[in-house]
């Protein structure tokens, strides 16, 4: 039986390597077509460390490595969404091309954002009953 724990961790390891894919792509993108390799170094770093932090922490025997590591990724997708931000604010590629991978950021931030606080949760709940 698939447990909701089960289920939220499928969803993030899924949607953390669709991103990481999304973010290789655009890194390749910008080493061929527009020769701007900082950028494409930073973005291609933090966007592929979200997933493998992801895919990190539900391998992690404890609790608190698990947060630890989905910590990371929180601020890995916090890091991307700062070098996607620029990259469209100024034109450097189009926003049609950044919007798409910046929402998919955000909603990633989002996501760990909502993991991390039900997991702080469900910890200081049981903490309480002890």
């Amino acid at each position: 039986m698939l447990h909701m724990k089960d289920i939220n961790e499928n969803i993030i390891v899924s949607k953390s390597m669709e991103f990481a894919v999304r973010c290789v792509r655009l890194c390749m993108y910008l080493q061929d077509n527009k020769r701007e390799d900082s950028i494409f170094k930073q973005l291609f770093r933090s966007g592929t460390s979200i997933d493998a932090n992801v895919k990190e922490a539900i391998r992690i025997q404890s609790r608190a490595d698990f947060r630890a590591k989905m910590n990371i990724s929180l601020k890995e997708a916090s890091e991307t969404e700062y070098w996607i931000e620029p990259l469209r604010n100024t034109n450097y590629i189009t926003k049609l091309e950044t919007n798409s991978l910046l929402t998919d950021c955000v909603e990633r931030i989002k996501y760990l954002q909502s993991l991390s606080r039900r997991r702080y949760q469900m910890n200081y709940n049981s903490s309480k009953k002890q």
